[in-house]
C-alpha cells in the first residue's frame, strides 16, 4: 500500500466523525458533506509526515471551513432549517440517519441556529466534542480564554438563559464605556486603569492594513496581529477613538467605529476582575457582518 493510499485509508476512518461534527455545526447534510470533502482535499495537499494528530488536526480544518460557511450564510440572512435539514429523516440512508438524527434534534438546531457563527463553532466543539479550547482559539481566532467564553455564552442561550445577567452586563459597559472615555479624553492614567497588566489586543489582518492606511487620521499603529501589556495598549488608543461608539457584539458590551456609513471595526472585550483582559479588533467586512450588532 502506497502512501496515498494509506492517507486515504486513515482519512476515511475519520470521514463519520468529521461529518458528525460538520453535521451539528451547519444542520445541513450537503454542507457538512463539502466541509469533509474540503478537509481531505487540504489533507491531501499537506504533509502527512507533519500531523501528529490527524484526528485532531481533521477537526480543526473541518471547524475553520464551518465557520467560514456560517459566516457565508449569515451574511445572505440564510437558515438551514428547512428542506435540508427535513430531508436527513427521510433519505435512505439508515445508518448515517441515526448517526446524525439521535445526535441532535430539529429544535437544537433551530437554537444553534440563533449563535453567532464563532459561538457555535466554539460550543459545538466544546460542548459536544470535547476539544480543547487552546484549539478552538486557533479556528475562531480568539484566545483560549476568549474561546472559553464564547463557548460559555453559547451554552447559556442554549439553556434558555441570558448569556450576561443585567447587572454583569451594566458592569461591562460601564468598563468598556471607561475605555472609550479615557482614550478619547487622552487620559493615560485612566486607561491603565481599566486594562489588566496581562492585556492582550488581538487584530485581524483587515484591521492591521487599515491602522496601516489610515495612520495620518488618527488610527492606532499596529506592529503585528497581537500586543501584548497594558502600556503599550494604552499607548496605542491614547488620544484615539474618536469616531467610535458603544455597541453590543454579540449580546455583549463592546465598540463600533463606523466611517462613510460602514462599520470600518468592531472591537470585541473580555472583562474579568473589573478589569479587561483580551481586545478583539475586526475589520474584515465579512467577519463583522456575521455578528450581531446592535448600537
Amino acid at each position: 500500500m502506497d502512501e496515498t493510499e494509506l492517507l486515504a485509508q486513515r482519512f476515511e476512518a475519520n470521514r463519520q466523525h468529521l461529518r458528525s461534527v460538520a453535521y451539528r455545526m451547519l444542520g445541513s447534510r450537503s454542507e457538512a458533506e463539502d466541509a469533509v470533502q474540503e478537509a481531505w482535499l487540504r489533507l491531501s495537499r499537506a504533509e502527512p509526515a507533519t500531523v501528529e494528530n490527524l484526528t485532531g488536526w481533521l477537526t480543526t480544518v473541518v471547524g475553520r471551513v464551518c465557520l467560514d460557511v456560517l459566516r457565508s450564510r449569515k451574511m445572505r440572512h440564510e437558515e438551514a432549517i428547512g428542506r435540508e435539514a427535513e430531508a436527513v429523516a427521510n433519505d435512505d440512508d439508515a445508518e448515517r440517519d441515526m448517526v446524525l438524527a439521535d445526535s441532535i434534534g430539529m429544535a437544537m438546531l433551530a437554537v444553534l441556529n440563533t449563535l453567532s457563527p464563532p459561538e457555535r463553532v466554539a460550543f459545538v466543539l466544546h460542548d459536544m466534542f470535547n476539544l480543547p479550547f487552546d484549539d478552538i482559539a486557533a479556528i475562531v481566532d480568539r484566545s483560549p480564554a476568549a474561546a472559553r467564553q464564547l463557548a460559555s455564552r453559547a451554552r447559556q442561550r442554549v439553556q434558555g438563559k441570558p448569556a450576561l445577567s443585567e447587572a454583569d452586563r451594566q458592569r461591562q459597559r460601564e468598563i468598556v464605556n471607561a475605555f472609550l472615555t479615557a482614550s478619547r479624553g487622552g487620559d493615560f492614567s485612566a486607561l491603565l486603569a481599566v486594562l489588566d497588566p496581562n492585556v492582550v489586543l488581538r487584530a485581524d489582518a483587515a484591521a492591521m492594513a487599515a491602522s496601516a492606511a489610515r495612520a495620518s487620521q488618527g488610527a492606532p499603529e499596529l506592529r503585528g496581529p497581537e500586543t501584548h501589556g497594558r502600556e503599550p495598549i494604552a499607548k496605542l488608543f491614547h488620544g484615539r477613538a474618536k469616531g467610535a461608539r458603544l455597541a453590543l457584539v454579540d449580546g455583549s458590551p463592546g465598540l463600533v467605529v463606523p466611517i462613510g456609513g460602514t462599520l470600518a471595526a468592531v472591537f470585541e472585550f473580555i472583562v474579568e476582575n473589573g478589569a479587561i483582559t483580551e481586545i478583539a479588533l475586526t475589520s474584515d467586512a465579512r467577519k463583522i457582518e456575521a455578528m450581531a450588532l446592535e448600537y
